[in-house]
């Protein structure tokens, strides 16, 4: 990477020296020594190869025609340097918030309308994948916070907590099973199993089913949970989830029934990672304090 060859500092220097008209006027309004400004100067002179002002003896200096056009971009380039550098933040503050593709849609909306509803001038761009693209995001710095199942993610990432979800079973309502309520997983089991195939997600399925002397029959795999609610519907098996959705039909209109399940299960952790750093963004903050309220209410 190519250093930047000229400091804020000599900017302002050089910006101060042409609104001031001499560089002793410029050295006392910045509280600093003549020197400093006259070296400033040249060093930006030197860089351009070129006279940024005309120097008169008795009447201080004056930006030549080359110099006014180079300080209207160095007076740019300065603005943009205390945009990017603004503790603040500002009107236009983003956040980059990446969101688990099948808790995206059960959570994400609500959150980010709640939220600019108290921080009105905030801008949430989403960013929807999987596990593993959440958190190469993250370490990468493409996305600020991501909502997460916290399942199989790297120990470095900071975790905010927010809820705990039971997995439950899903069956089509003509299903013998449907009226029951709560059944065991073997009960559930005994029919072909619709297996949400993401990252992460197959594996924990899998894991709570063989944790219970259970190796299921896979039917179908998809990486949809609607996908699979409507194979679910359509009596193409049964299926096993943990975001919680609040219709009882498919997307297609064919009737589900949820069921509990009664085993001792693993719960799913849903929550927000971030990369770790010493400091964090105010953005960020009332971003993570909000989704900590909403979840708790």
């Amino acid at each position: 990477m190519q250093p930047i060859p000229i400091s804020l500092r000599q900017i302002d220097y050089v910006i101060a020296a042409a609104e001031a008209g001499s560089t002793a006027a410029a050295a006392r309004a910045l509280n600093v020594s003549q020197p400093s400004v006259s070296l400033a100067i040249a060093k930006v002179e030197d860089h351009f190869g070129r006279p940024l002002f005309a120097r008169s003896a008795g009447q201080g200096i004056a930006p030549t025609e080359f110099g006014r056009r180079k300080l209207g971009e160095l007076r740019s380039l300065r603005i943009q340097a205390l945009s990017a550098l603004d503790q603040r933040g500002s009107s236009s503050d983003i956040l980059n918030l990446g969101v688990f593709s099948t808790l995206g849609p059960r959570y994400a909306p609500a959150l980010v309308s709640g939220f600019q509803e108290t921080e009105p001038h905030a801008r949430i761009t989403l960013h929807e994948g999987d596990l593993g693209h959440l958190t190469h995001w993250l370490e990468t710095g493409r996305i600020d916070l991501a909502l997460i199942y916290d399942f199989g993610l790297p120990s470095a990432l900071e975790i905010t907590p927010l809820a705990d979800v039971r997995p439950y079973g899903l069956v089509a309502r003509a299903h013998p099973l449907a009226g029951r309520g709560t059944v065991a997983m073997a009960e559930l089991l005994a029919d072909p199993l619709i297996l949400m195939n993401l990252p992460h997600s197959r594996d924990y399925f899998l894991t709570l089913a063989q944790m219970n002397g259970i190796r299921p029959r896979i039917a179908q795999e998809t990486g949809s949970v609607e996908m699979l609610r409507a194979m679910v519907a359509n009596a193409m098996g049964v299926g096993l989830l943990a975001t919680d959705i609040a219709q009882d039909t498919a997307c297609d209109g064919k009737p589900l029934a949820r069921l509990e399940l009664s085993d001792p299960l693993v719960p799913h952790r849903i929550a927000l990672a971030r990369a770790p750093h010493p400091h964090i963004a105010p953005l960020v903050a009332a971003f993570q304090a909000h989704a900590a309220r909403a979840f708790a209410a």
